[in-house]
């Protein structure tokens, strides 16, 4: 357990350590020397190939088939969205359709890593003691490996990051009547064409965050994803949130975010948040971090 918080933990860090302010843009086309990227390992401890590595191929998708394990595509370091929504990265050049309403719940918010981050002592992230995190954010926050089950009736989807699964119905249900909250929602899928899979998800737990960078909804909150299948190998990811209350309008936080399919020999990790451990992070790094950065403030103003 305490190797899973780890992941976690060490995930956060590399990425506050890469979110300096400037421009995200200019942190994706920066060259990057394949021989100074961190090799992913599988459970198995095996190492997984990054892309320059793997053969191109251009095999036709299967008919309605999202089926298999798939990693991000353009390697690990993109499935770990710090600065919150992948096509909505807090970098001062994407600002949201925010209500005043909406921006006023999202400066509540205060979030510990990222352009931007607030002082750990300060960070009221639920996740941070670990409240599930919850959908959208599970794909919004870091995304690593998911696996898509296809059965009669429904679909699931298993994720590495927090090791939770989501069922999607696929029998033609419409949405309860009634919906209690969930961390995750309630949803519903249907075929668009040959290789788009639409999946429509309601009911979400107002406590939860749609992003790493603190974005709030409310619970009329909708979400909609598109798993298009491009060939054999590729298949690419659409994810629009749609909350008038906080929004004026829809808004794409993953477009066409592309996956790797993985062979069938490839075994997901175990990455999960354990409350006694956060504590401990809390208490041994969090408090020392917020106390050395009191005192480098209170430094500072003493010599003015």
């Amino acid at each position: 357990m305490r190797k899973c918080f780890l992941l976690l933990l060490v995930s956060a860090l590399i990425m506050l350590l890469l979110s300096s302010p400037m421009p995200a843009r200019a942190q994706k086309s920066a060259p990057v020397d394949p021989d100074d990227l961190e090799v992913h390992v599988d459970g198995w401890n095996r190492p997984i190939p990054r892309m320059d590595q793997v053969p191109k191929s251009s095999a036709p998708a299967p008919k309605h088939d999202i089926s298999g394990t798939w990693e991000p595509a353009e390697g690990w370091r993109n499935g770990v969205q710090a600065q919150g929504a992948y096509n909505y990265p807090m970098d001062g050049k994407h600002p949201l359709p925010f209500t005043p309403e909406g921006e006023k719940a999202w400066k509540e918010h205060k979030y510990g890593d990222g352009y931007g981050s607030y002082p750990l002592n300060e960070v009221n992230d639920p996740f941070k003691m670990c409240d599930p995190i919850g959908f959208p954010r599970v794909s919004l926050h870091d995304l690593r490996a998911i696996q898509i089950v296809p059965t009669p009736k429904k679909t699931l989807v298993i994720y590495e990051n927090d090791q939770v699964w989501r069922s999607i119905w696929t029998d033609g249900r419409p949405f309860p009547s009634i919906t209690e909250p969930r961390w995750y929602g309630y949803s519903v899928g249907k075929w668009l064409d040959d290789y788009t899979f639409v999946v429509d998800t309601v009911g979400m737990d107002e406590r939860t965050w749609i992003d790493n960078a603190g974005r709030p909804h409310t619970k009329d909150l909708k979400v909609q994803e598109e798993f298009h299948r491009v060939n054999h190998d590729l298949m690419q990811i659409t994810l629009t949130i749609t909350d008038p209350k906080y929004y004026t309008k829809p808004w794409n936080a993953l477009d066409k975010y592309p996956m790797r399919l993985q062979s069938d020999t490839f075994d997901i990790r175990e990455m999960v948040c354990s409350e006694s451990e956060a504590e401990i992070y809390n208490k041994e790094i969090a408090e020392e971090a917020a106390a050395e950065q009191n005192q480098k403030k209170n430094t500072k103003e003493n010599s003015k």
